[in-house]
């Protein structure tokens, strides 16, 4: 059987200590910045270069953690930081940013990629593009069944990790926004506030955005034999304890002993765990918070879990050979299988009592205890009759020891070279292009023109007479969300749309982006690509997106920054979409069985934001207030896209003219971050 690794999350050096001491086969972490904790505790740079030589001497990959976007503004600081991670010879980065991607892989070309579960890949079609693009490991999205996973590991060559432990998002990763449209914290960037976890009320319901922790250390014969390579804990914001029980319990699974489950709950859960995403039960169940008992469990087994990793564990076997001839300066070999080292010491002496025994060698050679080895063998040669102090040979196993570890932590530097930019100039349009993108056909008004008409698959296709009216202008979006059982029917149906004429296809996912690619259709990339710099609108063009629509989490400052081939445009009018949901929030004890499809959840101020359902494939949570920009001085675009969800064709002609007029729209609204900087 393949080994399985455990990887391990560390959000600084009390979590480095207690995963590598638990026998953790590799673990995640970040720099100063560029990382998907930025509250972590993280590492210096100096304390970074330590921390993977110190991974590494115990025999434990490092995989740094640079799944952030990043802004134009800031690429001199990431080129300093890629700088690092390549002096210091960890194992892989790992990214989300298509734009890191592109300065990666020239800067840096020999350190292996992988693909964070930011990038939401969730889908065959986006596996095999990312495989394409270079990445040797994809973390799979957190919503995936053990089925779904084995879909995907059987269509692709490269290496498949998933989360197995720890805190799941309510929402797809890398598609939620509520943090950084209600405080500016952009989980996109690392310093999610977790608004979620708040109270959020859906009729009785209470605490409907809060999930229970997963959990599937009784289901791992299940992933591996799904083809999962990787099993990975959440939790680089979790204290040491929590990462060496869940280290242990792992470990234990995959040895075919059973795991303690109830240490794990005492040490951290949220109601419990669940595992119903894995086993494809998305129901009630899944719901939990963090309530008083489940702070109090950790109390009586912190203490007793950290003594476990209080010191050095034996993790390195090594065999020991130690030679005594006459006359000859006494030697000691030691090897761990990949590295030998051999040590000299004294000249030996003639007993006068008593000679040296193998006995009594083997007795000082074995003192490994304050060290991360463990001999499996010792051998001894021994002329008769010769002596030598026991002092001596410690002297020597140390020295050997010291020069193993020195061996061991050596890893050469990846090349780097710089990242110079060959300037691309798109400054955008004096009078940007109208688009009018809608949720349902019936929002769309008689006599209406725009430069883009942008309208749902399905809608598409119960709506013949749209393709008709507008054939030259209308484009199909893709869900957002494309689980591995629809991919071939959304390719059957884009596919459909391309023989009634319809030239366009709008994509908010990688996955989209293969789909349409496969369909030979013109990819329009969408707001949840999020593009916020000029090397990922690039990585994108080079992939045939002709145009992209830039994240609304990008500032004008920044999007004055973006220089790229692509049209480009943003988001001037819609609610938002703030989360995307597999396990929906609006479901009864009955599940989605009477459910219209529409509900209203309110927050703890009496906000009140809506859900609307996708197809019973995925539901939506949009923003409370519309965002608008009609009155603004937008920089640089060559469009403008209007979304609208539940408006009227009355409404949306409203919002037309009066964006066209560039006056304020009248009612509640919100700029977004816009004219403000997401942190």
């Amino acid at each position: 059987m393949k080994k399985i690794e455990i990887l391990a999350p560390v959000g600084g050096n009390e979590q480095l200590l207690s995963a590598v001491r638990s026998g953790a086969d590799a673990v995640y972490f970040g720099a100063s910045s560029f990382n998907a904790r930025r509250n972590a505790e993280n590492f210096t740079d100096e304390a970074f270069i330590g921390a993977v030589r110190y991974c590494h001497e115990r025999g434990v990959k490092a995989y740094i953690t640079l799944n952030t976007l990043i802004k134009d503004s800031e690429a001199e600081e990431f080129q300093k930081t890629l700088a690092l991670i390549a002096k210091s010879g960890a194992d892989a980065v790992i990214l989300q940013d298509m734009g890191a991607l592109s300065r990666v892989k020239k800067c840096c070309p020999d350190i292996p990629l992988h693909a964070s579960t930011q990038l939401a890949v969730h889908n065959i079609a986006g596996a095999k593009l990312l495989e394409e693009l270079g990445f040797s490991r994809i973390v799979l999205a957190r919503e995936l069944s053990i089925k779904e996973i084995k879909e995907i590991t059987e269509a692709v060559n490269v290496e498949i990790e998933v989360f197995v432990h720890g805190a799941h998002c309510m929402s797809a990763s890398g598609m939620c926004y509520m943090s950084s449209f209600i405080g500016a914290r952009s989980g996109n960037r690392g310093l999610c506030a977790q608004p979620c976890r708040l109270n959020f009320k859906y009729g009785k319901r209470e605490y409907v955005l809060s999930l229970k922790d997963m959990c599937l250390a009784d289901m791992t014969d299940e992933l591996i034999a799904a083809g999962v390579t990787s099993f990975k804990i959440e939790g680089r914001m979790k204290r040491p304890e929590y990462v060496a029980a869940a280290v242990t319990a792992y470990k234990n699974a995959v040895k075919g002993d059973t795991p303690d489950i109830s240490l794990l709950q005492s040490v951290f859960s949220r109601s419990g765990f669940t595992k119903g995403y894995a086993i494809g039960k998305r129901d009630l169940s899944m719901f939990g918070y963090r309530t008083k008992e489940d702070v109090l469990s950790a109390s009586d087994v912190l203490t007793p879990i950290a003594n476990t990793v209080r010191n050095e564990n034996p993790l390195i076997e090594i065999s020991m050979e130690f030679i005594l001839r006459e006359n000859e300066r006494a030697r000691l070999k030691i090897s761990d299988g990949i590295y030998t080292v051999e040590v000299s010491g004294e000249i030996p002496e003639k007993a006068i009592k008593a000679p040296l025994s193998s006995e009594s060698v083997k007795k000082s050679l074995g003192k490994l205890g304050s060290t991360f080895y463990y001999a499996e063998e010792i051998k001894c040669t021994l002329d008769d009759g010769l002596m030598l102090r026991a002092s001596d040979i410690n002297a020597m196993r140390r020295e050997a020891i010291e020069e193993l570890t020195r061996k061991r932590s050596e890893k050469e530097p990846y090349s780097y070279v710089p990242f110079k930019k060959t300037p691309v100039f798109n400054s955008g349009s004096d009078t940007p292009a109208l688009r009018l993108s809608f949720k349902y056909a019936s929002c769309v008004p008689d006599n209406i023109n725009a430069d883009k008409i942008i309208l749902p698959v399905k809608e598409l296709l119960g709506s013949i007479e749209i393709i008709e009216k507008h054939k030259n202008c209308i484009c199909a979006k893709l869900p957002s969300l494309i689980y591995p059982l629809n991919e071939e029917k959304i390719l059957e149906d884009i596919n459909k749309l391309s023989s009634f004429g319809v030239k366009y296809a709008y994509c908010d996912n990688i996955g989209a982006v293969a789909l349409a690619k496969k369909a030979g259709m013109k990819i329009l990339g969408g707001s949840l690509l999020n593009i916020i710099n000029s090397d990922a609108a690039e990585s994108y063009y080079e992939l045939g997106v002709t145009d992209i629509t830039l994240s609304p989490e990008i500032s004008f400052k920044e999007l004055k920054n973006i220089k790229t081939h692509c049209k480009k445009g943003i988001i001037a009018y819609g609610f938002l979409p703030l989360m995307h949901f597999r396990c929906c929030p609006l479901q009864s004890e009955k599940g989605c069985g009477e459910c219209k499809g529409r509900g209203i959840l309110t927050d703890r101020m009496g906000e009140s934001f809506t859900v609307l359902c996708e197809n019973r494939q995925f539901s939506v949570l949009y923003n409370t207030v519309p965002l608008y920009a009609g009155d603004k001085n937008i920089p640089d675009v060559d469009f403008l896209t209007l979304e609208f969800t539940t408006e009227t064709p009355e409404d949306v002609l409203r919002i037309i003219n009066t964006l066209k007029s560039k006056k304020a729209l009248a009612g509640r609204k919100t700029a977004g971050l816009y004219e403000r900087e997401i942190y």
